[in-house]
C-alpha cells in the first residue's frame, strides 16, 4: 500500500494515519452526539421522536442500495487478481469452519447463561394468553428452511434477480463465480478488472457521501425506539436486556479477545479502530448499515481483498454469533 504527501504517518502495518482533525468532525462523535439528542427528545417529546422514523429507514435503504455492488465488485475483483485459485479455496473453506465453531460456541453460552441467569422468570405470562399469529410467519419460515430448500435458495432465478432481492448470498455466489471465469480467462479479462476497479472506488466514494449522513440515521432510528418504547415501558424486559448485552461484550472481549490475541492483535484497538461502525449498527438496528464502511477499513488495516471480499459478506450470513446468544437467551419461567 502506498502513502501520498497527504497521509504520511503510519502507525500499524498497511494503515494510513490521518492528519488530526477538530473533534467535531469525527464521524463517531457526531453519531454519539445524535443519538444523545435522540434520547432526550424520545424521552421528553415522544410523539416527535416517532415521527423521526423516516430519517432512519431512508439511512438504511441508501447503504443497502450499493451493499450489492460493493460486494461483487470486492469479491470478483479479488478472486480474479488471485494467481493460486486453490487458495481461495482453502481460506472460503477455514472461514466456513471458524464461522460453524464460533457461532456454535455462542449458541452454547447464550443456553448456559440463559438457564443460569434465568432472565425472564419474572414475566408471569401464560403461554396460553399468547396470540400464535404474531409468530406464524416466523415458524413457517422456519419449516420451510430444509437443508435442500436452502442450498436451492443459494442459487438465483437469474443474476439480475439476486441484485434485485438483494440476497447477500445469491451476490455472493454470483460473485465466486463471475471471479473464477475471470481467473480463467487470465489477460484478456483485463478490462473488465480495470472497469471494475474504477467502479469499486466509485462506489466506495458514494459510501463516503452516504456515511456523512450517518449521524442523521441514527437520530431518526433511536429517536424513534426511545419515543415508542421508553425505558419505562421495557418493565421486565430491562434485565433481559441487560444480560444480553453483558453477556454479548463477555463474549466479545475474552471469545473473539482470545481469537484476536491468536491472530496477533488487541481486541480492543481493533473495537477502537470500527467504533464508528459500531455505534452506527447499535443506533439504526441492522449491521447490514456498517458492512460497506467495515470492508474498507478492513483493506485500509492490509488485510487483501480476497480475504475482506469472501469473509466479511459471507459471515454476515453464517456467523451469526450476537443473533445466536439472542436467540438462547430467551426467557426462562
Amino acid at each position: 500500500m502506498t502513502v501520498d504527501a497527504a497521509h504520511p504517518d503510519v502507525s500499524l502495518p498497511g494503515r494510513v494515519v490521518e492528519p488530526k482533525k477538530p473533534f467535531y468532525k469525527n464521524l463517531w462523535i457526531q453519531v454519539l452526539a445524535a443519538i444523545a439528542f435522540a434520547l432526550l427528545l424520545g424521552h421528553f417529546y415522544p410523539a416527535k421522536a416517532i415521527a423521526m422514523k423516516p430519517l432512519g429507514d431512508a439511512f438504511i435503504r441508501l447503504i443497502a442500495m450499493v451493499i450489492t455492488l460493493i460486494i461483487f465488485c470486492t469479491v470478483v475483483s479479488g478472486i480474479a487478481n488471485v494467481q493460486d485459485i486453490k487458495k481461495v479455496g482453502r481460506l472460503g473453506g477455514k472461514a466456513l469452519i471458524y464461522f460453524e465453531v464460533v457461532s456454535t460456541f455462542a449458541l452454547f453460552v447464550g443456553l448456559v447463561v440463559g438457564n443460569v441467569v434465568k432472565p425472564g422468570a419474572g414475566f408471569n405470562i401464560n403461554p396460553a394468553s399468547l396470540d400464535p399469529k404474531a409468530i406464524a410467519d416466523f415458524a413457517g419460515q422456519a419449516k420451510a428452511q430444509s437443508v435442500t430448500e436452502f442450498l436451492m435458495h443459494i442459487i438465483p432465478t437469474t443474476v439480475v434477480d439476486a441484485f434485485a432481492k438483494g440476497d447477500i448470498l445469491q451476490v455472493l455466489l454470483v460473485s465466486i463465480l463471475f471471479g473464477f471465469a475471470l481467473s480463467v480467462v487470465g489477460t484478456r479479462a483485463k478490462p473488465i478488472l480495470d472497469l471494475l476497479d474504477s467502479l469499486t472506488r466509485t462506489i466506495f466514494q458514494i459510501v463516503n457521501m452516504l456515511m456523512r449522513f450517518a449521524p442523521i440515521g441514527a437520530f431518526g432510528a433511536m429517536a424513534f425506539t426511545v419515543g415508542k418504547y421508553g425505558m419505562s415501558a421495557l418493565g421486565p424486559l430491562v434485565k433481559l436486556i441487560a444480560v444480553f448485552y453483558a453477556t454479548c461484550i463477555a463474549f466479545v472481549l475474552i471469545v473473539l479477545g482470545a481469537i484476536a490475541a491468536a491472530a496477533g492483535f488487541g481486541i480492543f484497538k481493533f473495537l477502537g479502530f470500527i467504533r464508528e461502525e459500531i455505534l452506527i449498527v447499535s443506533a439504526v438496528n441492522t449491521s447490514e448499515a456498517a458492512l460497506p464502511t467495515l470492508m474498507e477499513k478492513l483493506e485500509r488495516l492490509g488485510c487483501s481483498r480476497p480475504l475482506v471480499g469472501l469473509v466479511v459478506p459471507s459471515g454476515y450470513i453464517f456467523n451469526t454469533d450476537g443473533t445466536g446468544l439472542y436467540m438462547t437467551l430467551r426467557p426462562c419461567s
